[in-house]
């Protein structure tokens, strides 16, 4: 027998064998098992992820000797027919290159003689959304009501080009991709089976490479096979198809959280240099991200294909930030990767997104400011520990009253501040002074405020006759002291006046 290639020779025969669509052999499993047989299925889903897999398998159970039923033999001769595309009750239809109403209207014709070997003539249409409007419009009366021995299967990639009157007559399953881990453990397979050796860490670059497709990551471990020969190390794919190490996300994501940018763009700088995709490894850079997001909601979460040695140190080093700047490193990121996917120079968005990431960690938030005005403590304690000052901050105090008008202004008030977490839970009262005082501020701004450089009388005047510009005059205490806003202060926070 000739040489097959892996995706071929390796391809799923049996229910059984289909990996990462549990949801979709289920039902197809029950519904046989129930005689619940539908006319017509929607296989949909990405490249690689088993549609045409399914129909033939699906098939086989519907045509085998005594069936339908899920236990038949893949070795059958009517199985392996049905396997190989030779078989004469199951016709597949390429619907990019059979897509007119004269290719319609050939199985309308067809659909009237009965199967030669099994109990159904099935047509399965691969690429079904390649048909034209009209070659739809001359299927939908045949598809609502075919003869009962007729069973029609349908697959697509682009469900969103189907008439809707199409889909409405189907049963549609969504293929999803492939989970990398599934991907990489049957990589493994295939290596035992051939006698090659395959690094655990080379699976899984594989797999993280192909992107939820198993039939791509089969292709990509053949072309390996051929170039390394019986031992494939995780080097060999990281040269050959350029994608990016674990060990360099690592680095780039130590960089981020420990702001240091010179590092993180020397390391982009040779990552760009060497060839690599700066796309791919920004996409490794947020799943990075989300993997430290995941374990500090889920410490049993899996750390996406990285080592132990490797891993620890980053969840050591984001335990120091905060979860919420952790969110909005990965928003800033992914602003970034959308526009690299339209730029010409994606090495300057990449940077760019890099630089505005390590910025954000220093950004004083409007929740720290909130938190720190009703009572969880000052801003500097709800920093992250690299950011906090090593000075210790004053404490207020009392402000006495100056006749400078270039001195700041008079307080008299020594506020009771809302007690911190170091001391004491947070009171009710606390929490309420905040919302007090907003309350009051536009009561106090709809008065018109007394000037704090001079006397009310001047303040009267101002409107009409231009101040006295010879000497400013001192402040009204008193004045100052009645403002409402003052007023309301001293009453939220409990505050005594103190006279210099």
């Amino acid at each position: 027998m000739s040489y097959q290639v892996f995706a071929r020779k390796y391809r799923p025969r049996t229910f059984a064998d289909v990996l990462g669509q549990d949801h979709v052999i289920s039902t197809l499993r029950n519904s046989i098992e129930r005689d619940r047989l539908a006319h017509a299925w929607l296989f949909v889903g990405p490249r690689g992820t088993g549609k045409t897999t399914t129909a033939r398998i699906l098939a086989k159970a519907l045509n085998c000797p005594g069936g339908p039923s899920i236990d038949f033999d893949p070795d059958d001769p009517v199985c392996l027919e049905i396997g190989n595309g030779t078989s004469l009750d199951v016709i597949e239809i390429d619907g990019a290159s059979n897509n007119s109403v004269d290719n319609v209207r050939d199985i309308r014709e067809n659909v009237q003689f009965t199967p030669t070997q099994g109990k159904y003539k099935i047509y399965y249409i691969d690429e079904v959304h390649m048909l034209t409007s009209a070659a739809f419009n001359a299927l939908l009366k045949t598809l609502e009501e075919p003869p009962e021995h007729v069973k029609f299967i349908f697959a697509t990639t682009e469900p969103n080009k189907i008439l809707p009157t199409i889909i409405s007559r189907c049963q549609r399953f969504d293929l999803r991709p492939i989970p990398t881990e599934t991907i990489a453990k049957h990589l493994q397979y295939i290596a035992t089976q051939e006698g090659v050796q395959l690094d655990d860490p080379a699976a899984w670059a594989i797999a993280k490479g192909a992107d939820g497709g198993m039939r791509d990551a089969q292709s990509m471990l053949d072309q390996l096979v051929a170039f390394c020969g019986e031992s494939i190390t995780e080097q060999n794919v990281l040269e050959i198809f350029g994608f990016t190490s674990r060990e360099t996300v690592a680095s780039l994501t130590s960089s981020i959280l420990g702001k240091d940018s010179p590092k993180a763009l020397d390391l982009i700088h040779q990552q760009a240099e060497s060839g690599k995709e700066l796309s791919q490894l920004l996409g490794e850079l947020i799943g990075c991200l989300r993997a430290l997001l995941v374990t500090r909601l889920d410490p049993n979460a899996g750390n996406e294909g990285f080592a132990a040695e490797i891993w620890d140190p980053l969840v050591a080093a984001s335990e120091g930030i905060q979860t919420d700047r952790i969110l909005n490193l990965i928003d800033v990121l992914a602003d970034s990767e959308g526009r690299m996917k339209w730029a010409s120079n994606k090495r300057l968005h990449f940077e760019i997104g890099i630089i505005k990431a390590i910025q954000s960690l220093n950004d004083a938030r409007i929740s720290d400011v909130i938190k720190a005005l009703a009572g969880a403590g000052s801003l500097s304690d709800l920093q992250t520990p690299s950011e906090t000052p090593h000075s210790t901050p004053t404490p207020p105090a009392s402000v006495s009253p100056s006749s400078s008008p270039t001195s700041p202004p008079p307080q008299a008030t020594e506020a009771k501040l809302p007690p911190t977490k170091e001391t004491s839970e947070p009171q009710p009262k606390a929490k309420r002074s905040l919302d007090a005082l907003i309350d009051a501020a536009p009561e106090a701004a709809a008065e018109p405020a007394p000037a704090l450089n001079a006397p009310p009388q001047a303040a009267e005047q101002s409107s009409t006759e231009p101040a006295d510009e010879e000497e400013p005059s001192p402040v009204d205490d008193d004045s100052f002291y009645q403002d409402p806003l003052i007023q309301e202060a001293l009453k939220v926070f409990e505050g005594t006046i103190q006279q210099p």
